[in-house]
């Protein structure tokens, strides 16, 4: 009876660690942000998210989104513009996962409805006073551009230029961008309703500069890049160029954090989306297309 005893305790003894075991290599496979785990097997990642929003970081979120779909094969990410207000509203009723935006939601939105989003800071990014490569001036203080915008200033000539016409090209009362003008550049003051013509994203922005003579308007530094470049002359505001060492030590006044909101925490493949952009995989991918990664941001 003894030896049939002790052949029953060793046997236990054995099936207890052989389960320990088991239970150790399952619990050492933690999943990270992007589906892997640390053994280097794959967790799929599929499904499909929208954005909706500002055309400001609509580059980003498009680039980042097909490197995304890359790598997780069954995953999409699907990009839409549509300005700041919209991209907020839209992840508020739900329509979008994501709502871009250049501005906070408590400056687009009821407070009650801003309570409902939860903001997730991506980068930050620059903006910039454009006008036609025919203008004939470098720099423009806060006062002559309010001015401008206002209507009190209409011909080049007054502000140091050409006898020329000021043609001003503004954004819809959507736009995120618009809202960061008047915030930092206008000093609260709106631009004149019914004040040359109103364009809805960047990109009509750029084509509207080049072709129109004597325009002035606002792009993101995101737009210019390659040939947007010779399509507009960027000019410097109170004697300051628009660049990211300027923004960052706090020289120039144009510029913006940009969020993904989400309504609730984000979750599920949004919030593994975001978790992407933020990570520092991409902070190269940032810079590159015009933006300033978080980390450069000293935010007080």
């Amino acid at each position: 009876m003894k030896k049939k005893g002790l052949r029953a305790l060793v046997a236990a003894i054995t099936i207890t660690v052989v389960a320990g075991a088991f239970v150790g290599c399952g619990g050492s496979k933690n999943q990270n942000s992007s589906g892997s785990t640390s053994e280097g097997s794959k967790q799929e990642v599929s499904g499909a998210i929208t954005l909706a929003g500002s055309t400001a970081l609509q580059p980003l979120a498009d680039q980042i989104g097909k490197t995304f779909s890359e790598k997780n094969t069954k995953a999409t990410i699907n990009v839409q513009g549509g300005g700041s207000g919209t991209g907020l509203n839209l992840a508020l009723q739900g329509t979008a996962d994501i709502g871009n935006s250049d501005v906070t939601a408590e400056s687009k939105l009821d407070a009650d409805k801003a309570k409902q989003l939860v903001d997730h800071k991506v980068c930050a990014i620059g903006f910039a006073v454009v006008v036609n490569p025919s203008v004939k001036v470098d720099s423009l203080t806060k006062d002559q551009i309010q001015k401008i915008f206002t209507g009190e200033i209409t011909n080049w000539k007054d502000v140091g230029g050409d006898d020329i016409k000021i043609n001003v090209i503004n954004r819809t009362k959507s736009s995120g961008t618009r809202a960061t003008f008047k915030d930092t550049v206008m000093g609260g003051k709106d631009e004149k309703e019914g004040l040359g013509t109103t364009q809805d994203s960047n990109g009509n922005v750029e084509n509207s500069i080049k072709t129109t003579q004597g325009s002035i308007s606002y792009l993101a530094l995101s737009y210019l890049t390659g040939s947007a470049k010779n399509n507009v002359k960027t000019l410097k505001i109170e004697g300051v160029e628009a660049s990211t060492n300027n923004i960052t030590s706090k020289k120039y006044p144009f510029w913006s954090f940009e969020h993904m909101y989400t309504k609730g925490e984000a979750k599920g493949l949004a919030k593994t989306y975001i978790d992407y952009v933020l990570s520092n995989e991409n902070k190269d991918t940032i810079k590159k297309l015009g933006y300033i990664p978080m980390s450069d941001m000293n935010e007080k």
